[in-house]
């Protein structure tokens, strides 16, 4: 579908990460380059890059550029080096739990590396630790794959659906994860609508849902975030799709501020609510959605919305960028390893598995 990449290693193990910068989008399409693990933190603070398994891939590239920085450092320094760095590239968000899980994965490599091969020298791990990166970067390109086609089939032909915020190809290394389903539905021959929350307070379904829907030539109508009820009353709604940033185990989820009401105005609609996300993006430690860390933003992100006033300025704000979803209100989980239906801790760990 896409002609663009939202992220893309340029180079060998000396190159550095590109970005499409989300923050320019839709009224400018460009690109940043990290070239240190401080550049892509950075990054991923203001959001120039997000989306639960887009972060995810871009930290395990960031290991990469931290493993850049140990060119004359002896393997056990190195290895040091690159935890703190991965330490310090998990505090750039709380809530998206590929972030975690990604520099995880990075750091046992490093470590499984170094123990298997205590005499290597630096550049043997920086390879390593590239070719583990880039799995990692086919791995969410082919699991966008495989969630659009088990997502695709609760797409009938002349619906309409609703999404909120961005789950699409600009928030992972593919097609993305509820979008998935779309662009598959899409390339089926399907014919359908769909509704974009403009998810406020920073407007990622009117500046990059929308934008990524015509730019596949999909039929796109952008609503505010207060429409929705509306349009699910007049009938005009058949299925609500979104994406998650994290999901406890018993299949609570946490997805962009704003899902959880959508999940009560289908509820009271009879609406079938569906959440795409990977195996990735599941916390099995965590028994239930209280327990998933919510971030809590900037108040400048509601006063102010590029550079233009829209509060008083000493006005109190609550801006918390994500809220939870209870796993009743949760038609279905679309996942790479298949649906989880009306999900449970039990169906949960059948497809997702133990871990």
């Amino acid at each position: 579908m896409k002609n663009f990449k939202t992220l893309q290693w340029i180079g060998d193990c000396d190159g550095f990460l590109e970005l499409t910068d989300q923050r320019k989008l839709p009224a400018q399409f460009a690109a940043i380059q990290c070239k240190t693990p401080q550049q892509l933190y950075e990054a991923i603070k203001t959001l120039a890059i997000r989306g639960a398994p887009a972060i995810g891939v871009a930290a395990a590239f960031g290991i990469c550029l931290a493993a850049q920085e140990t060119e004359k450092l002896k393997l056990a320094e190195a290895l040091s080096h690159i935890e703190k760095k991965a330490d310090f590239l998990s505090k750039s968000r709380p809530t998206a739990v590929n972030l975690f899980w990604a520099l995880e994965r990075m750091k046992n490599k490093a470590r499984s590396f170094s123990a298997q091969n205590p005499d290597a020298e630096v550049k043997d791990l920086k390879r390593c630790l590239l070719d583990e990166a880039q799995k990692i970067y086919n791995e969410d390109v082919e699991m966008c794959c495989k969630i659009g086609v088990n997502g695709e089939r609760f797409i009938p032909d002349g619906s309409a659906i609703l999404t909120h915020c961005n789950a699409g190809a600009l928030a992972t290394a593919g097609d993305g994860t509820a979008l998935a389903a779309v662009f598959e539905a899409q390339r089926k021959g399907k014919k359908f609508r769909v509704y974009v929350d403009e998810t406020r307070p920073l407007l990622q379904g009117a500046r990059l849902t929308t934008w990524e829907l015509r730019q596949a030539g999909i039929d796109v109508t952008l609503i505010c975030d207060s429409m929705a009820g509306a349009l699910m009353k007049d009938g005009k709604i058949n299925a609500v799709f979104v994406g998650a940033d994290r999901i406890a185990a018993n299949g609570d989820t946490a997805n962009k501020i704003g899902t959880y009401s959508l999940s009560v105005l289908a509820k009271a609609h009879n609406i079938p609510f569906y959440v795409a996300a990977p195996s990735s993006t599941f916390d099995l430690k965590l028994k239930n959605g209280s327990q998933i860390p919510i971030e809590q933003r900037q108040p400048q992100e509601v006063i102010n919305y590029m550079n233009v006033q829209t509060a008083p300025q000493d006005i109190n704000v609550y801006n918390p960028a994500f809220d939870v979803t209870p796993a009743e209100n949760i038609s279905a989980i679309i996942t790479e390893n298949g649906i989880i239906q009306q999900p449970t801790e039990e169906k949960i760990r059948k497809i997702i598995g133990q871990v």
